[in-house]
């Protein structure tokens, strides 16, 4: 009982810490500064330019921006919540132990973090059968997918006025609405949201065009970018990989002798777009032997990156090797073909956790009797949803 007691404590101060570490990132994304005691603690360190202090002091944010930070972090962990809970119940529903959300606040003081990377149930009993896995896959995926789309419909039927931009770029409002034709010329290190099918969908067909912002400006609305991120996370978790949501669900869906064989090559073709127009044949030649010899070394680096993902998918390390050579070799040669053609490389992390850590196959349960046919359809509309929600390059920083 005092272990419980113990657990329930830390799982509600996460929580609550998350709660605060998501509101500060949700006002550091609305408002594009950071808040006055994080400036301070800058300042202190001797990180602050003296000349323009004076400036940046009247831009930082206090407890007004904090509490405007709610819109964004209510919403968000809303839905976070709902997907977890989705998984919980379901688990409960077919007498697996489950642990309440365990959340995970992650916060830099600076408006490039969301506050949080997710939260995750533990199972503390073994899953037995293919249809329990893969009941309690799907449910998280479906019910924050739900919630997630009425966060965006909310936040695309009630964008504010056009003016609400110059709440926080007072220098646009000099031009009005026609403020995207003058503003952009210096608009390096701005973040755009990469479309997916849905987020296009909710854009054209749902927004009023006047109230529209300009895609440079999607962060600044709290609703919009909390779906947003929802719609990102929940297509992450639908890739049909190792114990990924999308894994549960296409485990359960066609057993593990064929999962265990389509797994590895979702993997190969997931690390290959990843990792596709990193390396070019026109960056090795330079003319300039340091230069050469700097990208030789970036090549042998990510190749060992490839080695180490793909060193769990076979026990001969050999063939790891040897498909991480495919890969690059293949990157090149369509790099040559299509210059223009990129993938993105923001994945490469996630490929690496995956590889490295999540693995890429499942384990194996004593049941595998097949799905019925209620069961296959809503597998086949957790694939339709990864597809409309997922986005080949969703954070795209202007150059």
């Amino acid at each position: 009982m005092q272990s419980s007691a113990r657990t329930y404590l830390i799982q509600g101060i996460l929580f609550v810490v998350t709660i605060i570490t998501t509101t500060l990132a949700g006002a550091e994304w609305i408002y594009g500064n950071i808040f006055s005691f994080v400036y301070n603690f800058y300042a202190m360190l001797g990180g602050v330019d003296a000349a323009s202090a004076a400036e940046t002091q009247e831009k930082l944010l206090g407890w007004p921006q904090f509490i405007q930070g709610l819109h964004f972090s209510i919403p968000f962990l809303a839905i976070l919540t709902i997907h977890e809970f989705g998984h919980y119940f379901v688990a409960k529903a077919h007498q697996v132990k489950v642990t309440l959300p365990y959340y995970i606040p992650l916060w830099f003081g600076i408006p490039q973090s969301i506050g949080t990377m997710g939260a995750f149930i533990r199972i503390k009993s073994v899953v037995t059968s293919r249809l329990k896995f893969f009941d309690i896959g799907i449910a998280g995926p479906l019910a924050g997918f739900i919630a997630a789309l009425a966060v965006l419909w909310y936040g695309f039927t009630h964008l504010p006025p056009v003016d609400y931009i110059f709440t926080i770029h007072p220098e646009y409002a000099r031009y009005g609405s026609s403020y995207p034709q003058f503003v952009y010329d210096n608009a390096s290190g701005n973040l755009v949201l990469g479309d997916n099918i849905l987020f296009w969908l909710f854009k054209t067909y749902v927004a009023d065009p006047n109230l529209l912002p300009h895609p440079n400006e999607m962060v600044h609305y709290p609703y919009i970018f909390a779906g947003y991120l929802a719609l990102f996370f929940t297509s992450l978790n639908l890739i049909p990989i190792g114990q990924l949501d999308g894994g549960h669900i296409l485990y359960g869906l066609i057993g593990k002798k064929k999962f265990n064989v389509v797994a590895p090559v979702l993997f190969g073709f997931f690390a290959f777009y990843a990792g596709l127009g990193l390396f070019k044949a026109e960056s090795f030649a330079t003319g300039n032997d340091g230069a050469f010899y700097e990208q030789l070394i970036y090549l042998a680096l990510y190749i060992y990156l490839l080695y180490i993902c793909f060193k769990r998918v076979s026990e001969n390390n050999g063939t790891a090797f040897m498909v991480s050579l495919i890969i690059v070799v293949a990157q090149f040669a369509i790099s040559y073909l299509r210059p223009d053609w990129e993938g993105s490389t923001g994945f490469l992390p996630f490929v690496f956790i995956l590889g490295r850590f999540l693995g890429i196959k499942h384990p194996e349960t004593e049941e595998n009797e097949p799905l019925d046919t209620p069961r296959i359809i809503l597998g086949i509309c957790a694939l339709i949803i990864f597809v409309i929600s997922f986005s080949p390059n969703p954070f795209i920083i202007v150059e």
